[in-house]
Order: C-alpha cells, then structure tokens, then sequence
C-alpha cells in the first residue's frame, strides 16, 4: 500500500477549526443552560425540539461528531431518550464534496497523474458521509471499484468533536449520576481515531475476507491496494439493495437474509474474538440472491478471548440462574465492585439481550414499536441503577463492552425490521458448540499476526 505524507497539504485554517468549534460549542452550551434550567430553576423545557435542532447542528458539520451522534443512539442512556431518539435520525449521508477537492485531494494521494491509473473515475461522489466519499470508477483490469477519500484534516475534527463529547457526557452525569462515562468516552476515542487510518481498514477489511471466506451468505470488497494509501481506499464495487426493500418481502426470503447477517457478525466474534462494531444500515446490502453484502471496516473490535468466554458464561448463568458465574462473566468483562443488587439489575439488561437465544422455539428477536430497541428495558435498569447509585456512587461501563453491546442492539433492530423468524436458541448453541478458549486464543493469535493487527 502506497504512503503519503498527511502534512503535504493544509486544507484547514486556523479560522476553518474556529468556526467549527462555534457551531459546535454554542450548540453544547445551549443544552447545558437549558438542562441545568430545568432541573435547578424548574424551568421546563421542549426537550425534543430542542434535541432536533442539535442533531440538524450535528448534521449539518461533516466529521466524526455526526457519526459519534449515531452511536450514541445505539448506547442505552448515554444520552436522554429525547436525544437519543433525535440522533437516531442521522443519517450516514451528506453533502458531497465538489470536484476541485476531489482533484486536489487526489493528487495529494497518488501524485499528478493520478488519473492515469484508473480507466474511469466518476466525479459525482456516489456517496458522502461524517468522514468521507465515495466515487465510482473501473480499474485499469475493467472492475468497477469504490473509491473511498477522506475529509482533509479529519484528525483535527476528531479532537475537536471528542472534547465536544466530553461535554455532552460531563452535561448528562451532572444531570443524572447512574451512569459513569469515561470508558464509554474512551473506546469511543479509540475507535474514531482507528477510523482515520485507511492502511488499518485495508487490513480489517481482508482480515474479514479471510474470516468469512467459507460463509457464502456473506460478501467482503476486495482492497487494491495500489490504489489506496493512508487516507484514500480502494475496494470492489459491491451493488446490492437496502435491507428495508425488504421488509415485506416473504417470510422465508426475510429470514435467510436475518440469518446471512447473523453470520457475518458472530462467526468473526466467536471464531476469532472479532466484531464489527458499526452496524449502521448504510454499512451492509443485500445481494439479488439474499446473500449479504458487508461493507465498511473502519469500526472492528477485537476482543480478549476471555471477554468472548465471559459472553458465554454468561449466557450459562442466566439459563442455569448461577449468580456466581454471572459475577464471573461481569468481571471478566470489566465490571468491578458490583453488589448482589447491582448484579441482579443488570441481569435485568442481560436477560433482555439474551432472552431470544435462551427460549428454545421459533420467534421474532423482539419488538420496539416505534421506539429505539431497548430503550425500556434499558430505562427500568437505569432507574433501579439510579436508585442504587445513591449509596454506592454510579456503574463505570468497561470498554469493551459498549460496542459488544451496541452491534447487538443494532443487529436486534435489523432483525425487528426483517420480523425473522427464527429458532435463535438452536442458531447461537450451533454456533458456540465447539467453542474452546485455548483454540480461540490460537486461532485468534495466528489470524491477527497473520494481517498485522496482532498487538505487542
């Protein structure tokens, strides 16, 4: 993969990084006075029109506080419900960048001639989004690939909008103290700044080639990459159409495409320790023969093998009802100091996300009616928390386990739009039957090195 010097080009002014840190920090501060308002001079307040009008100021600045607004959606009482739900509207879509950047930016990747080594290069983007876009074009062989560049100076964006984050977490503790934010806040942090790096999102996207390489319900882009470098990714094209074309296709149409999904997500988790943390809908498609297209890979996660085994003891606990392998799965996961009550509330959440994979018969994952999945289980814990929380201080959530819980909330969401059917307990026991911490250590090790993504 060809390098670049990310310092050849200064597309952003110190005035550009100004006015960002304007729209955006007036629109916190106005959310900070109007809930400190609220609760202290009992002043009431519109809550969702003044949630929309924060998500119409998030959409409207490309970068990564539009996509950190998506995943807060998804993270059950990160945010009030009222802007929860106003985030969950934002979109992966944006205003595209216009040629003259395109051009310019081009160059800075692959040098002057950078036309040259491709046999058609559309100049409409086909898509835009919070930290990129994508155009359309044939490599010199006649492939239609995807070409994905990113927004200059995204690094300074990600510094600015998770400073901008802080805010909102330091607004909602202050508001509410059942829920500690750090952790969230910092995996957050990690895995935008991983997002920035197009040579990692190469290596993640044929990491999951290899993973998903005997699951033919499932498609990964091939990467080219002598058309790609640090901030520029080239992939296969992969046409497919938006999984909500079929909500109303048959039953067992809508089941086989729950069911490729279902695959392209856990195979990698239990086989390899390794999810993908972004289950947004514009991130996969579905091919004419239902099989799955999965796309965009900039958002992975790769777990210890021991939070992977605490996922499954978990899921013993709760069938078994052992309390003490239930706080043996908590800790595993990074949970520390937890009370019998605080244990058995957050049973509460886990026979939510559970429950469909310990009920032994065919059966839709669940229902939201109109609302954010989860969202009133995830009041009633956080209202028992809160409650809790006023001897013993708040929860800490641990890393690891927002986005864990994030790609199942979201993958829950798709199911509930497709209303699958399907016997989820005998799918997720095939699954995990020759689960073996040893040989997922293993596996996981050589898999990883394998590409270069294995830590030191």
């Amino acid at each position: 993969m060809r390098m670049t010097n990310a310092d050849n080009i200064k597309e952003n002014t110190i005035g550009t990084k100004l006015s960002r840190y304007g729209k955006v920090s007036g629109t916190m501060a106005g959310l900070a006075a109007k809930l400190a308002g609220e609760k202290f001079l009992g002043i009431k307040i519109e809550r969702d029109e003044h949630a929309q009008a924060l998500m119409m100021a998030l959409g409207n600045l490309k970068g990564p506080l539009m996509k950190v607004g998506q995943i807060l959606a998804t993270i059950p009482e990160a945010l009030p419900p009222e802007y929860a739900n106003a985030f969950q509207q934002l979109q992966s879509d944006a205003p595209p960048m216009g040629w003259p950047f395109v051009r310019r930016r081009m160059k800075t990747e692959l040098g002057p001639n950078w036309e040259s080594l491709f046999e058609n290069f559309e100049r409409e983007a086909a898509a835009a989004a919070s930290l990129g876009q994508v155009h359309k074009g044939l490599a010199k062989n006649g492939q239609a690939i995807a070409i994905k560049l990113q927004y200059p100076d995204m690094q300074s964006a990600i510094d600015t909008d998770l400073n901008q984050l802080k805010i909102i977490f330091g607004i909602y503790e202050r508001y509410d103290k059942a829920i500690q934010t750090s952790q969230i806040h910092a995996e957050l942090a990690e895995r935008l700044r991983e997002e920035l790096d197009y040579a990692r999102e190469a290596r993640h996207c044929k990491l999951y080639e290899y993973m998903l390489k005997d699951e033919p319900g499932v498609h990964i882009p091939h990467v080219y990459d002598d058309l790609s470098t640090d901030r520029l990714l080239t992939t296969s094209w992969m046409d497919g159409n938006k999984i909500l074309t079929y909500k109303d296709a048959p039953q067992e149409q809508r089941n086989r495409i729950a069911m490729n999904m279902f695959r392209a997500w856990y195979v990698p988790l239990y086989y390899y320790g390794t999810i993908h943390g972004d289950p947004h809908l514009g991130n996969y498609s579905v091919r004419d023969d239902d099989s799955l297209n999965l796309l965009d890979f900039g958002c992975v996660r790769v777990f210890p093998p021991e939070f992977v085994g605490g996922v499954i003891d978990l899921y013993n606990a709760l069938m078994n009802k052992d309390t003490a392998l239930a706080v043996h799965a908590y800790e595993t996961w990074g949970f520390k100091d937890l009370s019998k009550d605080q244990v058995e509330t957050l049973n509460i959440w886990a026979e939510f996300l559970y429950g469909p994979i310990m009920d032994d018969k065919v059966r839709a994952i669940g229902h939201a009616n109109g609302a954010v999945y989860g969202r009133d289980t995830a009041e009633k814990v956080h209202k028992k928390l809160r409650e809790l929380g006023k001897a013993r201080g708040g929860i800490t959530i641990p890393r690891e386990f927002v986005f864990m819980d994030r790609a199942a909330l979201g993958l829950g969401s798709v199911f509930i739009h497709l209303n699958a059917q399907i016997n989820w307990y005998r799918v997720f026991n095939e699954l995990i039957a020759d689960f073996d911490l040893d040989a997922l250590t293993t596996r996981q090790n050589k898999t990883l090195d394998r590409f270069g993504l294995l830590k030191a």
